[in-house]
């Protein structure tokens, strides 16, 4: 079955159609009315970005969100989880401080910040799903204990995962470190032919599981918690994985992930993606590079796997920008995210999202 997808472009000649109003009209058409009530904590999942990155979603762009909860008579908090590497967002004082810095205080959003998994991410609360990979998924205990959720996602590429989204921001930014652990599970392996010996991957890594000698990085794989950060900072690309069979079980874990916290709060969760400073990394990198495409818009929907399969074919309608990360696959209506990591299928996402009834690749797009 077809699921809308409300889509606002960025074009404005007047008041009526800046990108204010659209967020606030945005939320209406979705119909994200009618699944707050009075009365609700509602969690606005986002992420704030690690320190040194830009490309996060403006805080003024949330603010819309925050007034159209409360004239529900809700009550909105901002919300993440720590990260699993070692960096700004590791624990929810440094967290909360990077927050802070990037502009997330109540003076501008009107909503106070809560960090969903706790000071040291022990907040863990379990959600039955029955599906391939896991039975039960770890979540963060103050999103599944919200009454309602608003998902708002930049949405851009990722070094493990192809792109981040809807599905991502859910599975990834909903959980707590252990169920992190769960998602990754992967081995990191470093091409010693490639290996430059620089550490910078030794230097990252949160439990200290690669060590550098004689200009080569070695992983201890008992200590290798699959994080990825690595992956990250790697100048030559020697730090990888079984890309072939991992990947597509990563991204079917995460997914399944995603479907816990949206099942958490079935009929009460809406989705908003933001398709501006299109970038190839993820927000939890320490910077942000050069777009890969002009920025597009905001897209909003009720599905997340549709609203992220929409964002996807937008993206890919689009010229890609040369002098960036994407190498190639710079026509229209070439793959963006297969031209920056051509070994990486981002769309098992959307594919396990759409098997294990998280949402329909089917979607009808509706300009307003």
């Amino acid at each position: 079955m077809s699921s809308k997808v409300y889509f606002a472009n960025l074009r404005a000649r007047t008041d009526k159609s800046n990108k204010i109003s659209k967020i606030r009209n945005l939320f209406d058409r979705a119909g994200f009315n009618e699944l707050i009530q009075p009365g609700d904590l509602t969690a606005i999942k986002l992420t704030f970005g690690e320190r040194g990155s830009d490309g996060f979603i403006s805080p003024v762009f949330v603010r819309q969100v925050v007034d159209k909860i409360k004239e529900k008579g809700a009550n909105p908090f901002l919300t993440d989880t720590n990260t699993l590497y070692s960096g700004s967002r590791h624990n929810a004082v440094d967290h909360l401080l990077t927050a802070l810095e990037h502009g997330f205080d109540y003076t501008v959003t009107g909503a106070p910040l809560i960090i969903a998994d706790g000071l040291r991410s022990e907040n863990v609360t379990e959600v039955q799903i029955n599906k391939k990979h896991f039975n039960k998924v770890k979540l963060a205990t103050d999103i599944v204990s919200a009454d309602s959720a608003i998902v708002l996602s930049h949405f851009k590429g990722h070094e493990m995962a192809g792109f981040g989204g809807a599905i991502k921001n859910l599975a990834m930014g909903g959980a707590p470190a252990i169920g992190k652990k769960d998602q990754h599970a992967l081995k990191i392996v470093v091409d010693q032919d490639k290996c430059v010996g620089c550490g910078k991957c030794s230097a990252v890594c949160p439990e200290r599981a690669i060590t550098v000698s004689n200009k080569k990085a070695s992983v201890a794989v008992d200590k290798c918690i699959g994080c990825g950060e690595c992956l990250t900072v790697c100048p030559v690309k020697a730090a990888g994985m079984d890309w072939a069979t991992d990947l597509t079980a990563f991204l079917e874990r995460m997914t399944e992930y995603g479907y816990g916290f949206a099942k958490a709060h079935e009929n009460r969760i809406g989705y908003i993606n933001f398709l501006l400073n299109i970038t190839p990394d993820c927000d939890c990198a320490s910077w942000s590079d050069a777009p890969i495409v002009p920025d597009i818009g905001f897209l909003a929907s009720t599905d997340p796997v549709a609203i992220d399969q929409a964002s996807y074919d937008l993206v890919n309608k689009q010229l890609g920008f040369a002098h960036t990360l994407l190498s190639c696959n710079h026509e229209a209506g070439a793959d963006k995210f297969h031209g920056l990591r051509s070994h990486i299928d981002g769309t098992v996402q959307m594919r396990h999202g759409e098997e294990i009834g998280m949402g329909s690749r089917d979607y009808e797009l509706v300009t307003l």
